[in-house]
């Protein structure tokens, strides 16, 4: 009896595993403009649509007669068609793939495809896995920009398709590549050789370099002659360098590099170019409270400190007088080659106020200006030029000498004084005021020699001295042991000139006559009388 048609197909759906999900070979009979038809040997044939068939680069993979491994989605939708995906095959030919490469720890190709919490996401054979930040690398980095768009080999850590987790490590695929490379390296690495290498990563001390299967340290210190604020300011990440070796720890597997010993160190040859004196320009690279550094020369920074930067003005704040980027003319002040330490001055390339003011004041030229402050000791005046000038207490008045004279004075007056002196190299100018007046006292004693008659009225008897004045402000002490007379206070007395003293401004006298009674005052006293004893200044 012969088999009926509908027998012998049941008998070839028996063959063909129809349970929904089952991967199953097709053939592509025809390719329209949206689909793809397929023969699945099934109750009838397939529209798939074509964008299934496309790589990531939007081509088509297929062509008309080739087979490929679709997913089977259902066997009737309904309008008697049988549903095939495929895009789910793909999936499925991925995760055996996976399988495949973690059972013979094999290396995958990914891409990273975003950042979160914790590491990456990474596409991996149209599969979405987790790369941890923790495996990115045999150090841990902060800056993965290079690493990012572009295909990098990774290794699955693990993988569970059920609940559709897969964990790829990039530092073991390293470690896996390095251990071999590392170990030749290691055997002919010595310090003193120069070497290639890539940033690496980056560090606010440093950078490290891979070596190739080993990393260096290249410290911030060891990058350039100059100073350097951060590394950045020098390497970035994924640059090659060239780099010498400075030390190496075999047993820890520590290498220490540098950048700037590669060059000859500027500081060797300093004194060769440069002298103090010097006037060079320069570039403001930091500001800091005491000073300003300005670099010279590539490699070679100079200090300005606070008191070098303004003639008058000691206590400036350095963004006052310039900021960084900076051009600025700068005098070699000193240099200390040992200590590779420069200090610069900006000040010495300007006019000196207080040079200026020497040539055009001498001694004894009056000059004017407004007081500034007064203080214990004396008045600060301000002249041209920005500068000042003190008038010490002692030169304020010819006769005295404590702080009643300044009471008188009071700051923003506009005063006359004498110039006195004139230091440039200390920056002070000592001015006078009692200059502007006759000296009493110096004009009396050039009057008067030894043992000349002078007449006097006594101001004052204490224990064992008599003071008496003797006009024109001038004082006169009379011992009493070397008196025999008798003396009460405003007595008109002649005495004789015996000595002075410049420096307390007074005279040393002897008693010659007292007279009690006008009627018996003498002709020569009477002669002096209104001179000095009607216009005591007290």
């Amino acid at each position: 009896m012969k088999e009926s048609f509908s027998y012998l197909l049941e008998q070839s759906f028996k063959k063909i595993k129809t349970k929904t999900g089952s991967i199953i070979s097709g053939q592509i009979i025809d390719i329209k403009k949206e689909t793809v038809i397929i023969d699945s040997g099934l109750k009838s044939e397939s529209y798939v649509p074509i964008e299934q068939f496309k790589n990531k680069f939007g081509k088509l993979e297929i062509k008309i007669g080739d087979y490929v491994d679709v997913a089977l989605d259902s066997m009737e939708d309904g309008f008697g068609e049988t549903v095939l995906s495929r895009e789910k095959a793909k999936k499925h030919e991925s995760w055996i793939a996976l399988k495949n490469a973690y059972q013979n720890s094999e290396t995958v190709i990914g891409m990273i495809s975003g950042k979160v919490k914790g590491g990456f996401t990474i596409e991996l054979n149209d599969l979405r896995a987790f790369l941890p930040g923790s495996l990115v690398d045999i150090r841990p980095i902060k800056e993965t920009s290079h690493l990012e768009n572009k295909p990098i080999e990774l290794k699955i850590i693990k993988i569970d398709q059920k609940r559709n987790n897969v964990v790829v490590s990039r530092k073991a695929v390293i470690e896996s590549e390095t251990s071999a490379e590392r170990n030749q390296f290691l055997l002919k690495l010595q310090e003193g050789m120069t070497v290639k290498g890539v940033i690496k990563n980056l560090t606010d001390y440093g950078a490290f370099v891979d070596l190739g299967g080993v990393d260096g340290l290249l410290h911030i210190t060891d990058m350039a002659w100059k100073r350097v604020k951060h590394p950045s300011d020098i390497v970035n990440i994924g640059d090659e360098i060239v780099v010498k070796v400075l030390k190496f720890d075999r047993e820890k597997t520590r290498v220490s590099l540098g950048l700037k010993q590669l060059t000859d160190d500027p500081w060797n040859s300093i004194l060769n170019r440069y002298s103090e004196g010097n006037k060079v320009f320069g570039k403001v690279t930091n500001l800091t409270d005491y000073g300003c550094f300005v670099e010279i020369e590539e490699g070679i920074e100079g200090l300005v400190h606070i008191s070098e930067m303004d003639w008058t003005n000691k206590n400036i704040h350095p963004n006052k007088v310039a900021n960084i980027g900076d051009k600025l003319q700068v005098m070699i002040l000193d240099i200390d080659a040992e200590r590779r330490r420069i200090s610069l001055g900006i000040k010495q390339c300007k006019p000196n106020p207080w040079e200026i003011f020497s040539k055009e004041n001498h001694k004894g030229v009056r000059v004017q200006g407004k007081i500034k402050s007064i203080t214990d000791f004396g008045i600060f005046i301000g002249l041209d030029g920005g500068i000042d000038g003190l008038v010490h207490l002692s030169d304020i008045s010819w006769n005295h000498t404590n702080e009643k004279v300044l009471a008188k004075y009071k700051k923003g007056n506009k005063i006359s004084a004498v110039v006195l002196q004139v230091d440039p190299e200390r920056e002070r100018i000592s001015l006078g005021l009692k200059q502007l007046t006759e000296d009493n006292f110096s004009k009396y004693i050039q009057q008067y020699k030894k043992d000349d008659i002078i007449p006097g009225r006594v101001l004052l008897i204490q224990d064992n001295i008599i003071k008496v004045y003797l006009g024109s402000d001038v004082i006169g002490i009379l011992n009493k042991k070397n008196c025999l007379l008798l003396f009460k206070v405003n007595d008109l007395i002649e005495c004789k000139f015996n000595k002075f003293d410049r420096k307390n401004r007074v005279i040393h006298i002897l008693p010659y006559k007292n007279y009690t009674d006008k009627n018996s005052e003498s002709i020569f006293l009477k002669k002096f009388k209104h001179d000095i004893f009607f216009k005591i200044d007290q």
